[in-house]
């Protein structure tokens, strides 16, 4: 892959509004650029230096744009690639009720507002419905990190649940893992889909029969009704085994699909109890989430501190390893908001700058080499038999010598030695 490939790209989603601030946002004729400008607050008095327009370049902006239109822009080249072996992360981030979670997830309402990560499993299922070889096995998860706390939300166990199981971030030479979380195989689309939405579509579920989204803890307050107060990660794993002409030959890849949980102001939301704390977990792992952009665009430092919370251990692979990575930044138009407008999109553009080395993950099992070898060997015996049958030489055998073609070697070799034979006939071994 070539240099501006393994930079972290990163595109900017505005939510639709009718308080949309045309006189503070503009956008650049390419659809790359985006411009913020407030008038200064006569309240300061004249001699005020207080900075009052922005410009930030990005790898595109998305205004009124379908969900089709957003997928095929920010995804559809990351999941083509991680089909052939490229690790894959889409992240989106922003303040909440941004609109992360449509990007994501999309509304079920309507088949054609569905988000990302069901676009993102339908392309995987149609390229790989063909498939004889390689043969394709594709496999999902769904982690959530609440409070600092790793929850699996595709077990059956609630959170009160009795499982010894504690799911722990573990780094190995491969990258990071989740010990402990289930990974569900799914033979099709609506495998995948069922196990997502199955608790949302059947009303008589109760909470510790719950899948996927409707374990995902959410909180209403003053700037969203149905906030998530968690962040999750939707990955899709998938395996293609090749048989044809290299038996041990096996590509892995995962597709991370990332909602954050939304950045708050504590003054706009009116937080407090529990939700307080939520939102202080919230923002204390986006903190640390951000020094670590900060340390990966900075070529000086050798350490990364990844390990500062369970987000950035998490996506340890993600940021700064063997990884194809998209940033979705969701902002809100309205005038209200531009401080977090802003925060967003220097967090946009910090993410530009880091860069990933993606390889195809590509491995041989020893079975499977040894297999090929032997049917190479079996080839080559063919074709030189062929070859020896062309040119008269039909006794010649690559078989291993039998017992008694060894004893008719050494004897000839003794009489050899005796003199009793001017030369030695092995023509037919």
């Amino acid at each position: 892959m070539d240099a501006a490939a393994k930079r972290v790209h990163t595109f900017v989603r505005v939510k639709p509004t009718a308080d949309f601030a045309q006189d503070m946002i503009k956008f650049g004729p390419d659809n790359k650029s985006i411009d913020i400008y407030v008038k200064k607050d006569a309240r300061k008095g004249v001699v005020n230096n207080r900075q009052t327009d922005w410009s930030f370049r990005l790898d595109g902006v998305l205004h009124n744009t379908s969900q089709e239109r957003a997928y095929e822009t920010v995804a559809k080249k990351l999941v083509s690639e991680a089909l052939i072996g490229y690790n894959g992360t889409i992240m989106c981030y922003g303040q909440t009720g941004a609109g992360k979670t449509y990007t994501m997830m999309g509304a079920t309402a309507e088949y054609k507002h569905r988000g990302i990560i069901p676009r993102a499993i339908q392309q995987v299922f149609k390229a790989t419905a063909h498939s004889v070889d390689p043969f394709v096995t594709v496999r999902i998860s769904y982690l959530e990190i609440y409070n600092e706390t790793l929850f699996d939300l595709l077990s059956t166990m609630t959170r009160n649940g009795t499982s010894d199981m504690q799911l722990a971030v573990v780094d190995c030479p491969q990258g990071v893992y989740i010990k402990g979380l289930s990974i569900h195989a799914v033979s099709h689309e609506e495998d995948a889909l069922n196990l997502l939405f199955e608790a949302r579509e059947n009303k008589y579920y109760t909470s510790s029969d719950c899948y996927g989204e409707t374990n995902r803890v959410i909180t209403e307050h003053t700037l969203n009704k149905n906030s998530s107060r968690s962040h999750c990660i939707f990955t899709i794993y998938i395996e293609s085994r090749f048989r044809a002409f290299s038996d041990g030959k096996c590509i892995n890849s995962k597709i991370n699909l990332i909602d954050l949980a939304g950045s708050e102001r504590l003054s706009k939301t009116g937080s407090e109890g529990q939700v307080l704390k939520e939102a202080t977990y919230i923002n204390k792992s986006l903190s640390f989430l951000e020094q670590i952009i900060i340390a990966l665009a900075d070529p000086k430092r050798d350490h990364i501190p990844f390990r500062q919370s369970k987000l950035t251990h998490v996506l340890k692979d993600s940021l700064g390893g063997n990884c194809n990575t998209v940033l979705v930044a969701n902002i809100c138009g309205e005038a209200v908001h531009v401080e977090e407008t802003l925060s967003s999109l220097r967090f946009a553009t910090r993410m530009k700058w880091i860069t990933t080395e993606p390889v195809i993950n590509e491995t041989y099992d020893q079975e499977g080499t040894v297999k090929a070898l032997e049917k190479e060997i079996i080839l080559l015996k063919q074709e030189l038999a062929m070859h020896d049958s062309l040119v008269n030489r039909s006794l010649v055998t690559y078989d291993p010598l039998t017992d008694v073609q060894i004893a008719e070697i050494k004897s000839q070799v003794h009489k050899y030695l005796k003199g009793d034979v001017d030369e030695i006939d092995v023509s037919s071994f």
